[in-house]
């Protein structure tokens, strides 16, 4: 029985987990296909580049690809660097000589061109008829190298690059091929999630288990999961108990117990015992599907920083080029080194200033993160997030449901005349029987501290006022303080001065009675967050300001702020209000907001940054940057100190991509060449991997930061 006389609960925040997302269509991903037998692929265009601003030149590649170019390549280059005057000069030995020997190098190295360079050479092609960038150096580099050493064997005097050419199509292609599977295996967050779910479930149709494809499963479907099995799908347990491992949706490695009217989430793993459950979503609607659509959206999601990065590639790519013309024009035109000379100095730049590292740079350093922040239960709905969230100065919190559980929990018992345990218990013993959520929270404490409930006789609710019954022989009432004053009990000073105390602090006041006086005082409040308390702490020593908003009264929101030590707090905020005072509080200062409720998503939206609880709506979710799926305020401080180090990362590779190149491409032109310093195409090609490898370390060394720490 209801006792609908009590204070107002707080608004609880709507069940569910990020599953109740508003479904949308995943991304498509139409990779072009130039290699159906997985080894001719050509660097295609991504057709949404500007959607996914991926490094996308290797769309439609695998590292497989690089690989087997490579080691083919690295094979008959071998030859090539054996029969190159050069190497027998410096190593003073002499090749072998049988008839049409000088035609082997013009032979293998042809096919290294055609078929080692043929990736860069499609790549080149297909940027030319877009926005020229690193495959048009490579290309270029490689195709100058080529046709003029194809001329010097055709009669052109002047001296042949063609172990140049191998070797540089060599070092390409290990260079490619690192990046490749760096990327790849930063991008691995999609395929773990996908590879959660299995694809046959356990469908009970007409009291008989039949094995059925999970594509095949409808809601209301009945399926049981057996123990050590992964949930295929998600659904609401209608028979058994048994604990499950959420970590893949939480990060937290400890099993939640599931028992009737419990929800449970694809991919999930099901612990000691058998569960019966009915399928509540499907497809694109569970949960799984629509956090792989929060990573692929975040990965696929614009950067400003990658916006900046683009545009530098652009332009070095026009710098890189004019500077080779004119290194080769000056060369030529002062005669040192005739036209080997020249061409030699020109290819070097084209190959040194390759904005390869510049291209990965930033899409290396995003990927890693957003994987990052799935992995600790952080969803990034946004890229452009991380760059928000690095100035942010100030968090403002809803407090029900955010700061707090949404739910009333004991937090302080008084007694007169009987022991506080004692009351609790009787108190326990006769609410166990009501559905009140004030009445629940008495009993979910008597069931924290492990306490056996007596039976209850002659139980009733009593309209208005409470709950009374029998126990242990003896009638108590359990209900509003105002019930004293009607049935004309004793009320001790000691417990009346409690209750000016609870009230005071916003705190709903429950009575004990028996048939002579009020034996003991409960005051209820909406319970903490466990780790609220931490958080705040830790956004203190990050130098953060925290704010607390909430539509209570002023004596419960300046008791929770007390509590927990928060900076600001406003109390009795209308719903509709949130929106314009995040606007005031972000004039101020750079503002993020933390809500969970339907009445918080204006608020999220204005925030600088906004920062969904994960069992909130999908209303909220929807309207934030980030979801903390694990609905832990603590989470939030995670959030910044990984923006904050992922803007950190972005920056030094920017700054390392970019800045070689200011002694590099000099060194390349030939600057330093009356001081006896030359660089080879080789060499430049060395230094240009270098650079990227310096990059791709750079940004996975992201993943040792200790968010927790």
């Amino acid at each position: 029985m209801n006792h609908d006389h009590r204070h107002q609960e707080p608004n609880q925040p709507d069940p569910g987990y990020v599953g109740h997302f508003e479904h949308e269509k995943q991304l498509e991903r139409n990779l072009p296909d130039p290699d159906p037998q997985g080894d001719q692929g050509g660097h295609g265009k991504h057709p949404s580049h500007d959607q996914h601003g991926a490094h996308d030149k290797h769309a439609g590649h695998s590292p497989e690809i690089f690989k087997r170019r490579f080691f083919i390549c690295l094979v008959l280059t071998l030859p090539v660097l054996y029969f190159a005057p050069m190497f027998q000069d410096w190593f003073n030995y002499q090749a072998l000589q049988f008839p049409g020997v000088n035609w082997v190098t013009p032979v293998l190295s042809t096919i290294i061109y055609f078929y080692g360079g043929w990736v860069f050479l499609r790549g080149a092609w297909y940027e030319l008829r877009s926005k020229i960038g690193m495959m048009t150096l490579i290309a270029l580099a490689i195709t100058v190298a080529y046709v003029y050493s194809v001329a010097v064997s055709l009669g052109l005097p002047g001296d042949s690059f063609y172990w140049e050419l191998a070797t540089l199509v060599d070092i390409m292609l290990l260079g490619h091929w690192i990046e490749m599977a760096s990327v790849q295996g930063a991008s691995r967050a999609l395929e773990h999630l996908a590879n959660l779910v299995p694809s046959v479930a356990h469908k009970q149709v007409d009291g008989r288990i039949q094995d059925v494809p999970v594509s095949s499963l409808t809601e209301g479907d009945q399926i049981l999961i057996r123990p050590g099995e992964q949930v295929p799908i998600d659904g609401e347990v209608i028979d058994g108990n048994s604990s499950v491992n959420e970590a893949f949706l939480t990060g937290e490695s400890r099993p939640v117990v599931k028992k009737a009217n419990d929800e449970v989430v694809a991919g999930a793993v099901n612990g000691e015992g058998a569960l019966t459950i009915t399928v509540t979503r499907t497809g694109d609607k569970t949960t799984l599907s629509q956090i792989m659509r929060l990573v692929e959206e975040a990965q696929a999601s614009k950067s400003r920083y990658q916006t900046l990065a683009d545009q530098l590639a652009y332009w070095l790519t026009l710098i890189a080029i004019a500077v080779a013309t004119l290194t080769f024009v000056l060369w030529l035109s002062i005669g040192t080194g005739g036209l080997t000379f020249a061409i030699n100095r020109a290819v070097t730049v084209l190959v040194i200033a390759c904005p390869h590292a510049l291209g990965l740079a930033i899409p290396l350093v995003i990927v890693n993160a957003t994987a990052m922040s799935a992995k600790n239960g952080i969803l990034v709905r946004n890229r452009e997030a991380f760059e928000r969230a690095r100035g942010i100065q100030r968090i403002a919190f809803d407090k029900t449901g955010t700061l707090t559980e949404g739910r009333f929990g004991v937090q302080r018992v008084y007694a007169d005349g009987i022991d506080e345990l004692q009351a609790l218990l009787i108190a326990a013993s006769l609410e166990s029987l009501s559905e009140h959520p004030l009445g629940q929270s008495i009993v979910q404490e008597a069931n924290n501290r492990k306490m056996q409930l007596a039976k209850t006789n002659d139980f009733k609710a009593v309209p208005g006022q409470g709950v009374e019954g029998i126990v242990n022989g003896q009638r108590y009432r359990v209900g509003r303080p105002e019930w004293v004053e009607e049935l004309k009990l004793r009320f001790p000073s000691t417990l009346q001065k409690a209750l000016q105390e609870s009230e005071s602090r916003g705190e709903s006041a429950i009575v004990l009675l028996n048939d002579q006086q009020v034996l003991a005082l409960f005051g209820l409040a909406d319970q903490v967050r466990e780790r609220a308390k931490q958080a705040i702490q830790r956004l203190h020593e990050m130098e953060v300001e925290t704010v607390m908003i909430t539509g209570d009264a002023e004596a419960v929101a300046k008791t929770v702020a007390a509590e927990l030590n928060i900076d600001r707090y406003y109390a009795r905020v209308l719903p509709q209000d949130k929106a314009a005072l995040i606007r005031r509080l972000k004039a101020e200062k750079p503002t993020a907001f933390v809500g969970d409720g339907i009445n918080d998503a204006p608020a999220l939206f204005e925030a600088d940054l906004g920062l969904a609880i994960g069992a909130g709506t999908n209303v909220a979710i929807e309207s934030a940057d980030l979801v903390l799926v694990k609905s832990d305020p603590l989470d939030a401080t995670y959030a910044l100190k990984l923006a904050k180090a992922t803007y950190n990362k972005m920056t030094q590779n920017l700054f390392w991509a970019t800045g070689y190149n200011v002694i590099g491409i000099p060194l390349a032109a030939g600057i330093a060449a009356p001081f006896g310093i030359l660089l080879s195409p080789a060499v430049g090609a060395i230094f240009m991997s270098v650079s990227t490898v310096v990059v791709s370390i750079n940004a996975m060394l992201l993943r040792r930061l200790r968010l927790d720490d």
